[in-house]
């Protein structure tokens, strides 16, 4: 997989890409990350990416020629599956949708930033939106961090253990079971009998009702037909 990130800010990602699963990643060649400086495709002496909004009223929009052009450039290459524009407007991130993105091949993710991008790009470039909360942060670029982590973990071969992320909270609707590590017995605090038994068909079953308690418990929402 290929993820092309579009930004005016191109170090707030050296550390979320530096480290962990998604430097595991790129290592095994698994998945390409390209950061794109928007201010590349501007124009004039000083780069500019922003201006006053038309009819008025506080903050500054991003500017449509240089998000296109940075876009058009990235398009005359290859083909993408998605073009998405982390923003609070768009689409939920969950699961589902992250279990999904993991199969496309070339995305580009377009960090928004003041207050947002030229409409006409979300109208006419753009495929996707895809917001990682009901808040308002002060640019995409944590959101496509998330995103990028939430996708790439589960292209095939990035995790060490394959079954790893089939058993993470939220798939099936599910948060995940109380897992435990040794000491098997610390302070009085023990580890429920069941997971010491080595009966692997009780195991999953005490696992998956673990799962189900807690969802109703902490999540009830995940288990209605609502969503």
């Amino acid at each position: 997989m290929r993820i092309d990130i579009l930004t005016i800010f191109p170090g707030m990602f050296d550390g979320p890409f530096s480290h962990s699963i998604i430097k595991r990643a790129k290592e095994k060649k698994l998945a390409e990350i390209h950061l794109h400086d928007i201010r590349d495709h501007a124009t004039g002496k000083h780069r500019r990416v922003d201006d006053y909004p038309f009819g008025g009223g506080a903050g500054m929009v991003m500017m449509i020629e240089p998000i296109e052009r940075c876009i058009a450039s990235l398009q005359a290459k290859k083909n993408h599956d998605e073009i998405i524009y982390m923003s609070p407007d768009g689409d939920l991130l969950d699961q589902p949708m992250a279990n999904k993105l993991s199969t496309c091949e070339n995305i580009i993710i377009l960090c928004g930033h003041y207050k947002g991008i030229d409409e006409r790009i979300r109208e006419h470039i753009v495929t996707r939106e895809v917001s990682v909360g009901d808040y308002v942060l002060s640019g995409g670029e944590l959101p496509a961090a998330i995103l990028t982590d939430a996708v790439v973990r589960l292209i095939p071969g990035v995790l060490g253990d394959e079954t790893s992320a089939l058993t993470d909270s939220f798939q099936d609707r599910l948060l995940s079971p109380p897992v435990y590590t040794r000491p098997a017995d610390y302070k009085g605090w023990k580890v429920p009998d069941i997971l010491l038994s080595g009966h692997d068909r009780k195991i999953a079953e005490w696992r998956h009702e673990q799962s189900v308690l807690r969802t109703k418990r902490k999540r009830p929402g995940l288990l209605s037909d609502e969503r």
